[in-house]
């Protein structure tokens, strides 16, 4: 590897761990960059799951307090995240490097528009709660159901995959959105987990971009909870969308008419 590429590469995990310290959508950048780096998609895409998992089991423990009782119906949920997470990573090796390749403007274009429409979905879920029609508590069953291909999401691609989470979470499992929220760090958290091992099992990872992408994270984690004290989330937001449109757009001429 050239050096200009572990350098990309190390200020692109340091971008990710910035903007997750402040706005979220990290995968938006490290992903696109691990793709710049020369890496096959199905590859770049594993090794963006392993490099991002610590942070996002990190995020679980933010807010333990707040963590509900271990009753069925986490139990059930936290089974479901294995479950699925396994199913989409099979998935994500099984699917042919052509057609993973077709498909990575929609994942990037898709998730640009959940994180874009994030925080609208946030105060629908602080404000309604139960406007999916499922009262907290009741519903176990079809909460499953409704989890298990969100779950199968997070462990193919997973970009944008909490925003849906925190939805679902907050109409079917908890009306307090601070529960919801640590429940939905937990189950994304444990799904990128779960979904990594996969691809290290299967040797599906490149190590050195990972290494020096994860470096950069640690680094622009610490950098983005100082900055954000000062530096309004919206900007980072609003950078965050744009860089993700114009890289929708960007593979889609790469790979769509390339």
């Amino acid at each position: 590897m050239e050096i200009q590429d572990a350098l990309a590469l190390i200020g692109a995990g340091a971008a990710g761990g910035l903007v997750t310290a402040i706005a979220g959508g990290a995968s938006l950048i490290t992903f696109p960059a691990l793709l710049a780096a020369g890496l096959p998609p199905v590859v770049a895409n594993a090794s963006n799951t392993v490099a991002l998992a610590p942070g996002n089991l990190v995020a679980t423990l933010a807010d333990r307090e707040r963590m509900p009782a271990w009753d069925r119906r986490l139990l059930g949920l936290t089974a479901t995240a294995v479950v699925g997470s396994v199913a989409g990573a099979a998935l994500l090796l099984a699917t042919p490097a052509r057609a993973f390749t077709a498909l990575v403007p929609v994942l990037i274009g898709g998730a640009t528009i959940l994180f874009a429409l994030s925080d609208r979905i946030k105060r629908w879920c602080a404000a309604s709660p139960a406007a999916m029609g499922a009262s907290p508590g009741r519903g176990g069953g079809a909460q499953l159901i409704a989890f298990l291909p969100v779950a199968v999401y997070g462990g193919y691609f997973g970009a944008g995959m909490s925003v849906i989470l925190l939805a679902l979470l907050s109409a079917g499992f908890s009306r307090d959105l601070r529960t919801a929220n640590v429940v939905k760090n937990l189950l994304s958290g444990l799904t990128s987990a779960v979904a990594a091992m996969v691809f290290i099992t299967q040797e599906a990872v490149a190590w050195v971009p990972v290494l020096l992408m994860m470096a950069g994270a640690v680094a622009g984690g610490f950098a983005g909870g100082r900055l954000v004290r000062v530096l309004p989330a919206s900007w980072v937001r609003a950078f965050v969308i744009a860089a993700g449109f114009v890289l929708t757009a960007v593979y889609a001429r790469r790979y769509w008419t390339g």
